[in-house]
């Protein structure tokens, strides 16, 4: 699998995810502003990998602090926090980073500043890795859905280009090939930005794994036809009645598979499950620039000065959802809040494959 990112010799090594799959570049980025600029302008996507970055963006912007005192340091990561929290509004993962780093860095707050800095860097490592593990975990619950013969539909990218490796949505399309399951899978291309034509299915190419490439409107008859077995997508923000939100033109697919029958899963990492917003009605979505519509690899394709919105997520109800996959288990969307409650018992409320 393809690196995506990694911190070496305090220096962010990004993948840039705008050149592929015509060319395989990594951007280094020195300080936390060029980790921002990654974030913000798709270098880097997908919610646990732009967490990873955010981890590692704090750690390389702590060392320029100067501060004599724990308030001090503190007050000086203020900036470095606000211009990560300002990259992607909808990508709660960002802020689980921050949130993550408050409350390691309070409860060392005795500690040398010197010390807290190395300590920043050794985590965001560990959140690294610790990500990799969360989506083995999370292959090892979906693929149980998967039985051998499947064919799978997804939208957008969730593979290990989206995380820090072996992928969310295509964690459980990874374990069932590797549990010797024969499967294929059909990419939506993903318009505006293109995640399922450049991202996902190079990436399965990658690895063997046998994938078609359709345009996003080709989903219905493919789902008419009776071609799809299940779909599974990641989420960029999962709220508490089980409400997702994930790349624009997820709605209309789990439409399409609750028209159809066809079982629609999400792929959902504890962090970028916020339990604090009750509905998906309050989440925050991004709206990007025009030029993603109005350009294709920097061919102007659109009659000039046309108007555009270009809304980069929507929200799918919970009611189109079969099951929630984290790395605690399946759950229905509206047993999710429970798993926020002390002393529940997830074995009972766990969705399991008949």
């Amino acid at each position: 699998m393809v690196k995506t990112i990694e911190l070496v010799d305090g220096v962010v090594k990004m993948l840039d995810q705008t050149r592929l799959p015509r060319e395989v570049v990594y951007v280094d980025c020195k300080d936390y502003q060029m980790v921002a600029r990654g974030i913000k302008d798709l270098w880097i996507r997908g919610a646990p990998a732009i967490g990873i970055a955010a981890s590692m963006g704090i750690a390389i912007g702590a060392r320029e602090v100067r501060a004599d005192s724990f308030d001090e340091f503190m007050n000086g990561l203020e900036p470095v926090f606000r211009t990560l929290l300002a990259t992607r509004p909808t990508a709660v993962n960002i802020q689980w980073a921050v949130d993550r780093t408050r409350k390691l860095l309070d409860e060392r707050k005795d500690r040398p500043i010197d010390e807290l800095k190395t300590f920043l860097i050794e985590e965001s490592l560990r959140v690294l890795e610790q990500d990799i593990e969360i989506n083995k975990t999370i292959g090892k619950w979906g693929s149980q859905f998967i039985k051998d013969g499947d064919t799978i539909i997804t939208h957008c990218n969730a593979g290990s280009l989206a995380t820090g490796g072996y992928g969310t949505a295509t964690g459980p399309i990874r374990a069932a090939v590797e549990q010797g399951k024969k499967i294929q899978v059909y990419a939506d291309e993903t318009r505006p930005v293109l995640q399922g034509c450049r991202l996902t299915s190079w990436e399965l190419m990658q690895d063997n794994i046998p994938v078609t490439l359709i345009t996003d409107n080709t989903a219905g008859a493919i789902l008419y036809n009776g071609e799809i077995n299940l779909a599974i997508v990641v989420t960029d923000l999962t709220v508490a009645n089980g409400d997702v939100a994930n790349k624009i033109g997820t709605y209309p697919l789990a439409v399409l598979c609750r028209e159809n029958g066809v079982p629609f899963y999400v792929a959902a990492p504890l962090s970028s499950i916020d339990f604090s917003i009750p509905t998906g009605d309050l989440i925050p979505i991004e709206e990007r620039g025009p030029e993603e519509v109005t350009h294709v690899f920097g061919c102007h394709i659109a009659p000039e000065g046309v108007k555009v919105r270009n809304i980069a997520f929507d929200v799918t109800p919970a009611r189109y959802v079969t099951g929630i996959i984290t790395e605690k288990g399946v759950f229905r969307p509206e047993d999710l809040h429970r798993l926020n409650e002390p002393g529940v018992d997830l074995e009972a409320i766990m969705l399991k494959a008949e």
